[in-house]
């Protein structure tokens, strides 16, 4: 006997509450993240992202990816390296650029933290099959690319809002 297909209302459902629970245990891991490191959030994205590219990225890279301000992002990087949880050093290829790199010691205190979690998900994921994760992939990409032009339109209606009531 065939199983009765469920309502693509219900199905979206359950995945949108899904991805909510994803959504809660990366922050838990952040939060986990910055109390290991003794990090603010700023400082802690910023290590994050140098550390999933591998512990090196450019400031322009960098900036892009925090959507902070250049000065914002040189301040950033001051405290990345204050904190000995960076260094800079010149880009040998382009001497205007800034290359930030995340110290050796470091990278292995990030790798301690992040390497079991990975190494879980990693044989989890791998339980699929490569087309399953094409779709999941896809889903994903364009899933977060439609929240974040959702929400920096949400941000600039706010924003709209915001001078139109101090008017």
């Amino acid at each position: 006997m065939k199983k009765k297909a469920e309502p693509i209302t219900n199905l979206v459902e359950r995945i949108d509450i899904a991805l909510r629970g994803i959504g809660e245990q990366i922050a838990l891991t952040r939060e986990m993240i910055t109390s290991h490191f003794a990090l603010q959030r700023t400082e802690r994205a910023g290590l994050d992202f140098l550390y999933s590219r591998g512990g090196t990225c450019t400031a322009g890279e960098l900036s892009k990816a925090t959507g902070l301000t250049t000065g914002s992002t040189t301040a950033l990087i001051d405290r990345l390296v204050e904190g000995g949880y960076a260094v800079r050093e010149l880009d040998p290829s382009d001497r205007r650029k800034q290359i930030v790199r995340i110290p050796q010691r470091v990278l292995a205190d990030c790798e301690a933290v992040y390497a079991p979690i990975r190494a879980k998900m990693f044989r989890f994921w791998s339980s699929y099959s490569v087309e399953d994760l094409e779709i999941v992939q896809g889903f994903l990409t364009r899933s977060t690319q439609l929240h974040a032009e959702c929400l920096r339109r949400s941000r600039t209606s706010a924003s709209d809002t915001s001078k139109r009531g101090r008017a």
